[in-house]
């Protein structure tokens, strides 16, 4: 895909440290420009929350970038992380379990599997300039960055969480995400998240 170009949060902290006094200002004032009134969670992470998560190592934040009228702008983002996950076996394919003994363990009071995966814990596009970006297109710029970490530290397993919504688990269907069980919704997402669920959702990276 050409007129796009990715930018990582953590390089952008380092940038603006160098640049010392008001960097912080200046990175703060980029991410501002962000905004997401269909999710305001996705929002509330890039402005308050990438920033001290890049530097507690807890995730890392990718700002996907494009030209509007000869200036860069922020198309849209994605942040990973790296989850410990657990797939009852009878909550997937026969295909997908073949797959997954490879690398995970099998617990059998739990009749469970057991393995790390990489998250998609971020998806938004901006709304300001959210036609210059498809959710298809960003989503593959988050599963392009799953496979340079998979091809440095092995795994194959990608997954997300998403609200109980049609258009959302049809938008990760269509792009070979399969649903694999339900985690109860914590504290902290309270106000965010409407329902009392997410729905979790994998994908086998080939």
């Amino acid at each position: 895909m050409t007129g796009f170009y990715i930018i990582s949060v953590r390089e952008m902290i380092k940038a603006f440290q160098d640049l010392k006094d008001g960097g912080e200002n200046k990175l703060n004032a980029i991410l501002s420009t962000f905004s997401c009134t269909l999710n305001p969670d996705i929002e509330f992470f890039l402005h308050k929350k990438s920033v001290l998560f890049e530097n507690q190592s807890l995730s890392r934040t990718f700002l996907v970038m494009a030209s509007f009228q000869n200036n860069p702008v922020i198309a849209g983002y994605f942040a990973l992380a790296m989850k410990q996950i657990s797939i009852r076996k009878e909550a997937v394919s026969n295909k997908m379990r073949s797959r997954i003994r490879r690398f995970a363990q099998f617990d059998t009071n739990s009749n469970s599997f057991f393995l790390p995966a990489i998250l998609v814990a971020q998806l938004g596009k901006n709304d300001t300039y959210k036609n210059l970006i498809s959710g298809d297109e960003l989503l593959y710029f988050a599963l392009e960055k799953v496979k340079e970490i998979q091809n440095l530290a092995g795994g194959k397993l990608v997954y997300v969480e998403c609200e109980d919504v049609d258009k959302l688990k049809r938008f990760y269907y269509s792009n070979g995400f399969v649903e694999f069980g339900k985690r109860d919704r914590m504290k902290d997402e309270i106000g965010k998240i409407k329902s009392s669920y997410l729905v979790q959702m994998i994908k086998y990276m080939k």
